[in-house]
């Protein structure tokens, strides 16, 4: 139901999906994520958002959001031409196209060019895919979201559109709570070892592999790899296995994700520590959405 590139995606035109109303449902799921503590979407063109945000008539797509590939490069063609005789020779190839979609005219100057190539790129990117967005957009309305988005466009924008994950050693430090034993007591000391490993551990991972790596980290603990943004209820904690065998090979990482619980293997060195944690988070299967 969607396409794009780069975790930007539009609607897409499909016919079963249209039959079925599952854009609808699409919307409505994400309302329901939205208003209780869900991950956001977070790969809406900007495009899509705008429509959502203000209608059709508020919006000038961009020429990089037309997905279909062979289409793209015969119109970026038509978007580069320097004279009339190079336009005509350029249209050619999309008269067909041209036809259905409403964009057969005669082309008598090289000024024709620029609102040729806009009606093309709103035929393809908004008005193909009009009847996909309705339904998209009725299905937003459950529980009152689309109102939301449009009454403060600019705090859904960064929820609803692909930016770069915020996720940094930092923040996954301080969103675990640690569940530490009491002070003084044979349990504490060896919590006490474990702790500087895991925010090395982190801060490991973040140089190395950047903020996915921490989001399998966080999927693991709470089955989110992004911080939904209502926040997580309850908020994500750092237990201990205590009675387990210290040796890496016996000892894995453990989670409760009903209650956003990561429980952590008490060994001795960071290098086992650090084995352990790679050998349990290589080996998830991501609650089978990989």
């Amino acid at each position: 139901m969607f396409e794009g590139r780069d975790s930007k995606l539009n609607l897409a035109l499909h016919s079963t999906a249209l039959r079925e109303d599952l854009y609808f449902i699409a919307g409505q799921a994400i309302a329901v994520s939205l208003v209780h503590g869900g991950p956001p979407p977070g790969f809406l063109v900007p495009t899509l958002y705008s429509c959502l945000v203000g209608g059709h008539s508020s919006i000038k797509p961009d020429l990089e959001d037309i997905v279909d590939a062979d289409l793209y490069e015969k119109v970026k063609k038509v978007s580069e031409c320097s004279s009339l005789n190079d336009l005509l020779h350029t249209t050619e190839p999309l008269q067909d196209f041209l036809a259905n979609a409403g964009c057969l005219r005669p082309l008598k100057s090289i000024e024709d060019r620029d609102l040729l190539v806009q009606d093309i790129t709103m035929f393809q990117v908004v008005h193909i895919v009009a009847g996909a967005f309705q339904r998209f957009k009725e299905g937003l309305k459950v529980l009152g979201v689309l109102d939301a988005i449009k009454m403060h466009p600019e705090s859904f924008r960064p929820l609803m559109c692909y930016e770069p994950s915020a996720l940094t050693a930092d923040v996954m430090d301080h969103l675990f709570h640690i569940l530490l034993s009491e002070v003084g007591s044979n349990k504490r000391r060896t919590e006490e070892v474990v702790v500087p490993f895991w925010r090395d551990y982190l801060f490991f991972l973040y140089d190395q592999e950047g903020p996915p790596k921490l989001g399998t980290i966080l999927a693991f603990a709470t089955g989110a790899s992004v911080i939904p943004p209502v926040g997580f209820s309850p908020q994500p904690s750092i237990d201990f296995l205590h009675g387990h065998p210290s040796s890496p090979k016996q000892c894995l990482p453990m989670a409760n994700t009903c209650i956003n619980c990561l429980k952590l293997p008490l060994l001795e060195t960071y290098d086992d520590f650090k084995e352990c944690m790679d050998f349990a988070l290589g080996n998830t299967q991501g609650f089978g959405r990989e």
